[in-house]
């Protein structure tokens, strides 16, 4: 027998599970990582750039370039590693460097990207980080210490993770080289592919919490303009209930709220559901994390609590209170458009009753007028009958005030008869 035939994309569908290996750190070590977005429609991007830029970079370290159409990539460029991935909205950078370098978070370390080559940049930057992957203290004192001298106390975060086969700190705070700062202490024993998962994790963390900010952002700068748009939907349907004005332009008034709403809801769709996948991305990989509580500091996830959830809470209530408007907008003009209607209806009404007693009086005048045209007509008629049989009235021995007389019955019925059956043809022709 044949062998069984493979769907074409079996084995790309089953690879794209693995396309994205994490990496291998041994502490000590550091990492620089860059995420870039187009400033604008970064979704609809033209993605050949992004590997046009990448392609660039490995020149300059004389590394083979990847597949054309490749979205992810991995090689050494110089001393050091370079990770490269390309997302829906944005690219990453990350490069892993040994050792642990002259000074902590040195911004020195950023300078493997060459400067004219971040001006080419085909988008601008979401966030960086520098990352310090040292040996976990024997004592967890040492740990906090290090942190506190590293990081900014009043916002930090320290927990445990993977069952305390790490300690992980940041402060999610830009510091004076327009990078953040991340700490990792993994034990003596933890696998390298532990810790670089681990570092995945904090460098996702990051750029998933600054693109749902993006959506905070665009919130904000609308919230004015619905606040307005509220109110003017108020006052109309206020008026639909208690004013005088026209209906008519109640409901154009109404229509151009609509429209508004309708494009607002277009403009900020795209953005408003992309917040809400990186926030649930955010939430996923700090739960990862598995974290525990470290000398008493706050975790990633009570962070989040007290400074990231209430700005995805307020993307929320503005998502849906932008459907409510919308909705409230659409059930008043219908409302509005059936009052219209059902007025129109009854003005219609009152046409065509005007109507009908119009063609009534008409078709009274027109059975007047038929009256008057018999006689009119059988006048006429007699008339010429006359001239007609007078010299017949000596023969028959009859005046000719009395012929006229008996001529005028029979010349009165036809002519009746006659208009009444031309009235007849026209009606039969007309339906």
């Amino acid at each position: 027998m044949p062998p069984v035939q493979d769907h074409p994309l079996r084995y790309q569908l089953a690879n794209e599970l693995h396309a994205r290996p994490f990496p291998s750190l041994r502490a000590p070590c550091r990492a620089v990582y860059l995420a870039v977005k187009k400033a604008q429609d970064a979704a609809s991007r033209d993605r050949s750039r992004d590997l046009a830029h990448l392609t660039g970079l490995l020149d300059r370290y004389g590394t083979p370039h990847p597949q054309p159409g490749a979205t992810h990539f991995s090689a050494a460029i110089g001393q050091h590693v370079l990770k490269w991935e390309q997302h829906t909205e944005f690219v990453t950078y990350t490069v892993f460097l040994g050792g642990l370098g002259e000074r902590p978070f040195d911004p020195a370390d950023f300078d493997v990207f060459p400067d004219d080559w971040l001006q080419s940049a085909p988008g601008v930057r979401v966030t960086s980080a520098l990352i310090r992957v040292c040996e976990r203290p024997d004592r967890d004192s040492d740990v906090n210490h290090l942190a506190n001298d590293w990081l900014v106390a009043e916002s930090m975060a320290v927990s445990r993770v993977l069952d305390d086969a790490m300690v992980v700190a940041g402060d999610f705070r830009i510091d004076q080289g327009g990078h953040l700062r991340f700490a990792v202490f993994p034990r003596r024993d933890v696998g390298e592919r532990r810790v670089g998962r681990v570092v995945q994790r904090l460098c996702e963390i990051e750029t998933y919490k600054a693109l749902s900010m993006l959506g905070f952002t665009r919130v904000r700068g609308i919230a004015g303009r619905m606040t307005e748009i509220d109110e003017d939907l108020t006052r109309l349907m206020t008026e639909m209930t208690h004013g005088d004005a026209p209906e008519e332009d109640t409901l154009q008034a109404l229509l151009q709220v609509s429209s508004e709403l309708e494009t607002l809801s277009a403009q900020t769709a795209f953005r408003l559901g992309a917040t809400g996948a990186y926030e649930a991305l955010v939430t996923q990989r700090i739960a990862v994390l598995r974290e525990e509580r470290f000398e008493g500091r706050q975790t990633f996830r009570e962070f989040m609590a007290r400074r990231f959830e209430p700005a995805m809470r307020t993307v929320k209530s503005a998502e849906k209170r932008l459907e409510t408007m919308s909705a409230r907008a659409m059930r008043a003009g219908d409302l509005l458009r059936t009052r219209v209607e059902v007025k129109r209806s009854a003005q219609n009404q009152d046409l065509l009753e005007s109507m009908d007693r119009r063609a009534d009086l008409q078709l009274r005048l027109q059975h007047t007028v038929e009256g008057l045209s018999v006689v009119a007509i059988s006048y006429y008629a007699v008339s010429l009958l006359g001239y007609l049989l007078y010299p017949l009235a000596g023969t028959i021995g009859m005046s000719k005030g009395m012929l006229t007389a008996f001529a005028v019955p029979p010349v009165v019925l036809a002519v009746w008869l006659g208009l009444r059956r031309i009235r007849a043809s026209v009606d039969n022709n007309g339906h």
